[in-house]
């Protein structure tokens, strides 16, 4: 089996492959910690041949986390943001200071739709884009939805948007303190997403695939009006991708990859950004 896993400051996600028939066989999520528990927050290592890892938290859990693998694990590989990797050129002016998430991200949009614009809704939301060729220009952060909550201590945090919500009824003003909030947090974040998607098409000439990721990917994903795709596995995918360690993998199939979203055509994009800088 192959262990793959993905270590958020906060949460921490983790699957199991199997080798021989590259399918996932089990996941789970557990909130981070410095002192791993086998069988309990991680699965039992006593089957597992291979570990990759992706990690965004303190370096002391990532070094925790490592000693604890390599003791019990043949292969333990660790994800890190570089220069350049898979044709994808790293554009940050020092490449290692980019979140290894968002570089595993980009990673897999680029090998799955040969340039992208990589999105994360997790804890922060990040935009990244890669140009075809590979040219990686950067990204944007800013608040998640939790985040975001949690900023206006109206006491509204644990409330959460109900991913089946209507858009339609999202757009609308709340009736109540709490949908005041989820509905404005809704509106933030995907008219963000939604210009900064725009705004990089237009300057680049370029109407590039869209993907969506992260706890909150599906909500967001009910505002955006430009085709686009939602790839839970998309930080899994650039694991696979940079550490290909099953027969499909090689071949460069990446588990759970969605199919490449439509794209709207360039001079779409470019009007609907004119009509919404003129309001």
């Amino acid at each position: 089996m192959i262990l793959d896993l993905d270590i958020g400051n906060t949460l921490s996600k983790w699957r199991l492959k199997d080798t021989a028939s590259s399918e996932i066989r089990s996941r789970g999520a557990v909130w981070t910690r410095e002192e791993w528990r086998p069988g309990a927050d991680i699965p039992d290592l006593d089957v597992v041949e291979a570990v990759r890892i992706s990690s965004v938290a303190r370096r002391a859990v990532l070094d925790e986390t490592v000693e604890l693998l390599r003791c019990r694990v043949p292969r333990v590989y660790v994800g890190r943001s570089t220069r350049e990797a898979l044709g994808v050129t790293n554009g940050y002016r020092e490449p290692w200071r980019l979140g290894v998430d968002r570089w595993l991200g980009a990673l897999a949009g680029y090998q799955l739709a040969g340039g992208c614009c990589a999105v994360d809704c997790g804890s922060a939301i990040t935009v990244d884009f890669v140009l075809p060729g590979g040219t990686h220009l950067g990204g944007y952060i800013m608040p998640g939805l939790r985040l975001m909550k949690e900023s206006l201590k109206l006491g509204t945090r644990n409330v959460s948007i109900d991913s089946e919500d209507a858009a339609d009824t999202l757009l609308t003003p709340g009736h109540s303190t709490v949908d005041a909030v989820n509905h404005g947090i809704f509106m933030s974040a995907t008219s963000a997403v939604q210009r900064m998607y725009s705004e990089v098409c237009d300057q680049h000439g370029v109407a590039l695939p869209l993907l969506l990721t992260g706890g909150d990917a599906r909500v967001v994903s009910r505002g955006l009006p430009v085709p686009h795709a939602v790839w839970p596995d998309m930080v899994y995918g650039g694991l696979e991708a940079r550490f290909p360690l099953t027969m499909p993998e090689r071949a460069g199939k990446m588990t759970g990859a969605p199919g490449v979203p439509d794209t709207l055509a360039l001079e779409k994009i470019r009007g609907g950004l004119a009509l919404s800088m003129l309001l």
